[in-house]
């Protein structure tokens, strides 16, 4: 069977993908979960896995899928900051290669061919870099990063799998969907994140109540998390089957419901 693993932070950005296929929490000791949906078909599998922000979490995801069999390839998923006003908001983009700001390493991501080039935005940005930092990024940071580093995008897990991709000798491929622009004030979301990189949701919520000015940017960002999570779903099926064959012989669920 040929596995392909799919890793996002947060169950939200699989959603419009996953819809219809098997899903399973797994509960460890360290009290961190993992979220994995699968879907099978004749000739493979294709699993996706959310573990929390962060390059520990990423990797406790991709160590889950694993735990089931040796993967062919993996995809790094989920929603990034832009970096630059050329990266649209809502839009999924495929990343050319990952730098892990901590560490300085740059890691190539495997080239994609889209069928409609002309016709995908997406297709627009050969040289898209993404930057992987411990935090998440606010508009200075991402002021910063897009400076040093001349990315594009901001994540927090990327490159924890581009990494373990290199390590296994399998093919890595990143997708990210802009759920904030360049200049987007918003709270700091690191204030609600917990070691493991588990978003703090009702936290979150009762400092939002409490601080009217930034409801409309944090609508807006919603907003555009929505739209980005479907635009990742279909590169994200566009990139594993690309004629759609896989998904015709096997009953594929509807994943725009």
């Amino acid at each position: 069977m040929i596995r392909t693993a799919i890793i996002a932070a947060m169950p939200g950005e699989l959603k419009p993908l996953v819809h219809g296929w098997r899903h399973e929490k797994r509960n460890r000791l360290s009290g961190s979960n993992v979220d994995l949906w699968r879907w099978r078909f004749d000739a493979g599998e294709w699993i996706a896995a959310s573990a929390g922000a962060g390059q520990n979490a990423a990797t406790r995801a991709l160590a889950e899928v694993e735990k089931d069999g040796p993967v062919a390839s993996v995809l790094s998923v989920g929603w990034a900051g832009a970096l630059s006003e050329a990266y649209l908001c809502g839009h999924a983009y495929h990343v050319s290669g990952v730098i892990d700001t901590l560490t300085g390493e740059r890691f190539k991501a495997s080239p994609f061919l889209p069928l409609r080039p002309k016709e995908d935005a997406r297709a627009g940005h050969p040289d898209l870099w993404l930057a992987t930092s411990p935090k998440v990024a606010d508009a200075n940071e991402k002021q910063r990063l897009a400076t040093a580093y001349r990315a594009g995008l901001v994540d927090m897990e990327a490159a924890a799998i581009a990494r373990l991709a290199a390590m296994r000798g399998v093919a890595f491929h990143c997708i990210k969907g802009v759920s904030d622009g360049f200049g987007d004030q918003l709270p700091d979301f690191n204030r609600f994140l917990t070691r493991e990189g588990q978003f703090q949701t009702l936290r979150f919520t009762v400092f939002a109540l409490f601080h009217p000015g930034y409801w409309p940017a944090l609508k807006q960002m919603g907003e555009n998390s929505k739209k980005a999570a479907q635009s990742m779903a279909e590169a994200i099926l566009e990139l594993l089957d690309p004629q759609e064959t896989i998904r015709k012989r096997n009953g594929y669920p509807d994943h725009r419901r």
